[in-house]
């Protein structure tokens, strides 16, 4: 072993080795228990970033603790492929998009080999592969067969500067998800996703995703935003034509004063002649927040009341949800109040706190002009700037004022079935999922349009439909596909006459959603996956990945969970059993980023460190679910640990014949070792238990250096002493393993094993070995003994003050006199002074 810690030899030493022997391998061994350890896969757009490094070394840090604890454990990686990223480089730098892909995945791979990641390469994929992306197609065409597949002409959200549409929710603040740029509405023919078909199950099993951060379910539902409402008729003034509304708050329809509908209502093409006020609706702002509006000179009749209100045409009212209409009420909805602010329309107050409010049934107080729209506060009746949004008592309801909220909206929903003005329902905010994208670089839409025979799906034989390669990209004008006529030009497989090709490809999505169950057994060609197999690992014992994720691949993965599910390829409900969302890597106060000018490269942190000080650091520096704030002070200190732990380990080898079978099945008898012995199977049991609950890295490593501490002060003076250090530094190398596995690696090879340790077991701590020695507490009070009692040694100050309030004879002594001050003297003695007054 070298004199100095020479971590460049050492790592790639230890990768080779680890590659030749194949010991990353995943293991055919279905009898054993699994883990299913799995980081979400990267964009290859180049190079890795240290948000990569901090994911995947948490995987593998649990990937190697479960192979030591006995699992069978599938450790994969591949390469999220296809993409919009892929298209930009090729037009900036004149390249084919799969040259660039391809040579950013051998960069990349490159990176993570250096890392010391425990990954099974032989499981490797990537989406823009056609023996991948041929089963996104297969996936496309048994969805079609299912009814779950449909093509219509759809209001879409289009990113004009990346030229393509958007799914809901890749429209974020009505911003592109990709390059923030304003979501505009656009008209076309879209192929659709019935992921509404599993909206109840979605929503029902969020309840079972125990392993996931709350807040991450929570998110998943909300955006399945199950509501439960009613559906009314608002007949147009004059005209025999209505405008369905929905709304769950029926209680408050004596309130409306106004309806709003999105400006892509149906009603406006048919009703709506004046080309100014068209103009003016198709002009509307995209962004929601702004609260623009157009009256469209028509007038609804409220069915309740029978009073005219104006309908407008507002921008935030979605024609994908609900009706696309909902009833106005200003004074109970705070978005329908700043609206009715903005354009000086009436609030009318029907909903308060406390019916003890005098003349709370008088209308004439409750109505406000319109000149100074200001509803009440339903605890004085005196004007306010807020909206009333709670449950409360009907106020000029007719027949139901007096009712609580709850009771109302059952009573009013029974009234409008009765009279046939509308029905109860059950909407949801999620919508169909639309995949259609006017890009290359994705899967090909397994589509034939056909004049005789219509839309014809691809035959499975046929499959993959290949994306052509003789391309050229420019970014300019219409989906790229459409100009290539070799790829267009094709015959219908049921006429046999001339047809043309689908020249959408899919969104990329599609290819996160289903990646996991490919791993494994991702060299199957029949196939998508081997149904034994994958029934075998999934679900995936552990999902890493960031919290941005939380709606969009996280949902739609489990939505193809569910559908191959019921294709009959798999048996798991959901697709993630456990999900731990890393925080973010923040460098002077902002997340790493080029435009900030704070990015730490990882290559070179690697080449002046060494891998395993940098996945120490990333581990120690905080918790896997905080924000890491990075620090080159940090780095230094766990560069500093490794050469404090391998001039340990030098010395032991030179001084006292540190190897196998040294320290082991020992029992020193004097107290000395004892004490170290203690701290060892403390320390086993402490790191231990940090991996098992919640992967608190940061103080398993803590506990780590506190046992290197008293290793590296210890003397050795006897057998027994030789001993006893010997087996704190044989578990120290065991213990610090899956955070620094070269580093483990060397050190374990040096004391004589010719086996790799990724082959050692985890080590097992003895219960009564790890329990603290007590030591007797002697209690005085103003100076006189009043108590005694037997606590762990080494407990701060502050542990032993608490231990001795505790006391009740101590406690019987002080009373309610004031504590003046307490003295702790070497953790053996506490002398409280109080006031005798």
């Amino acid at each position: 072993m070298q004199e100095r810690y020479n971590p460049k030899d050492t790592e790639e030493k230890w990768q080779k080795y680890w590659q030749d022997k194949e010991l990353f391998k995943t293991k055919e061994d279905t009898t054993s228990p699994k883990f299913y350890c799995l980081e979400m896969f990267p964009y290859p757009s180049g190079r890795i970033h240290m948000g990569h490094v901090r994911n995947y070394v948490i995987g593998d840090v649990i990937a190697r603790y479960k192979r030591m604890r006995g699992f069978n454990v599938l450790h994969p990686m591949g390469w999220d492929a296809f993409g919009l990223p892929a298209e930009n480089a090729a037009i900036k730098h004149g390249t084919h998009p799969a040259k660039w892909t391809y040579e950013n995945i051998d960069y990349m791979r490159g990176q993570l080999k250096k890392l010391g990641l425990s990954y099974d390469w032989q499981k490797e994929i990537a989406t823009c592969n056609p023996e991948y992306y041929r089963w996104n197609q297969w996936f496309f065409i048994k969805m079609l067969e299912r009814g779950l597949v449909y093509r219509k002409s759809s209001l879409v959200n289009w990113c004009p500067s990346c030229e393509t549409v958007l799914a809901n929710e890749q429209v974020i603040d009505s911003k592109c998800w990709r390059c923030d740029s304003i979501v505009a509405q656009k008209e076309l023919e879209q192929w659709f996703l019935k992921i509404t078909a599993y909206a109840e199950e979605l929503l029902r099993f969020c309840d079972t995703l125990t392993g996931w951060p709350e807040k991450v379910a929570a998110m998943q539902r909300n955006w399945i935003g199950r509501s439960e409402g009613v559906e009314i008729d608002f007949p147009v003034a004059g005209l025999d034509k209505k405008i369905r509304v929905f709304t769950t708050r029926q209680d408050t329809i004596f309130g409306a004063t106004f309806l709003s509908i999105a400006k892509q209502h149906p009603i406006i093409s048919e009703l709506i002649n004046d080309k100014d006020i068209l103009k003016k609706i198709a002009s509307l702002s995209e962004d929601p927040e702004k609260k623009e509006g157009v009256f469209t000179g028509l007038c609804a009749v409220n069915p309740l009341t029978g009073d005219k209100l104006p309908v407008w045409a507002a921008n935030f009212v979605l024609m994908q949800y609900g009706t696309g209409a909902v009833m106005a009420v200003p004074a109970h909805d705070q978005r329908d109040y700043e609206f009715a602010i903005k354009y000086n329309l009436p609030v009318k107050v029907v909903i308060i706190q406390d019916s003890r409010i005098p003349g709370f049934q008088d209308s004439s107080e409750k109505t406000i002009n319109p000149s100074t729209p200001r509803p009440l506060d339903p605890s004085t009746s005196l004007p306010t700037t807020q909206a009333y949004e709670d449950d409360g008592i009907l106020v000029d309801s007719g027949g139901f004022s007096g009712l609580q909220s709850k009771e109302a909206k059952d009573r009013i929903a029974q009234f409008i079935e009765k009279s046939n003005l509308g029905k109860r329902t059950v909407n949801y905010k999620l919508r169909d999922w639309g995949i259609s994208r006017q890009r290359y670089w994705g899967t090909p839409i397994p589509i034939i349009y056909c004049d005789t025979c219509g839309i014809v799906p691809v035959p499975e034989d046929k499959l993959p439909v290949l994306l052509p390669m003789d391309i050229t990209i420019t970014g300019k004008g219409t989906n790229p596909l459409s100009g290539v006529r070799d790829f267009i030009n094709t015959t219908c497989p049921k006429c046999n006459k001339p047809a043309k090709r689908e020249t959408d490809t899919m969104d990329t999505f599609v290819d996160s959603s289903w990646y996991f169950l490919r791993y494994c057994s991702p060299h199957v060609n029949d196939m998508p996956f081997n149904s034994g197999r994958t029934n075998y690992y999934m679900p995936v014992d552990q999902y890493i990945g960031g919290i941005e994720h939380a709606v969009l691949h996280l949902l739609y993965s489990r939505f193809f969970t569910k559908v191959i599910r019921d294709i009959g390829l798999l048996k798991a409900d959901e697709p993630f059993k456990n999900l731990l969302t890393q925080g973010m890597v923040i460098k002077e106060g902002a997340k790493m980023s080029k435009s900030k000018g704070n990015v730490v490269d990882p290559d070179y942190l690697i080449e002046k460190y060494g891998a395993d000080t940098v996945r120490l650091f990333c581990l120690f520096a905080a918790p896997p679910e905080r924000d890491l704030e990075w620090s080159d002070q940090g780095v230094e200190g766990a560069y500093r640990f490794l050469n404090r732990v391998w001039t340990l380990v030098n010395k032991g080898l030179r001084d006292w014949g540190l190897g196998i079978g040294k320290g082991q099945n020992t029992n020193p008898q004097s107290p000395t070792p004892n004490l170290l012995l203690r701290k060892t199977h403390q320390t086993i049991k402490k790191v231990t238990n940090d991996i098992e609950r919640d992967y608190h890295f940061n103080t398993a490593i803590a506990s780590l250096m506190e046992l290197v501490n008293e290793a590296a002060a210890f003397k050795v003076s006897s057998d027994e002493d030789a001993y006893a250090l010997n087996l704190c530094i044989i578990n120290i190398m065991l213990l610090i393993s899956p955070f620094a596995p070269h580093f483990a690696e060397e050190l374990w090879e040096s004391i004589g094993h010719e086996q790799s340790l990724l082959t050692a077991p985890w080590p097992e701590w003895d219960e009564d070995m790890a329990q603290e020695e007590e030591v007797e507490l002697v209690i005085q009070v103003n100076g006189k003994l009043r108590g005694r009692l037997m606590i762990p040694q080494g407990l701060d100050d502050d542990s032993v003050k608490e231990r001795a309030f505790q006391d009740a004879k101590v406690l019987e002594y002080i009373k309610d006199k004031p504590v003046k001050k307490v003295l702790v003297v070497k953790g053996r003695l506490v002398n409280i002074v109080i006031s005798e007054k």
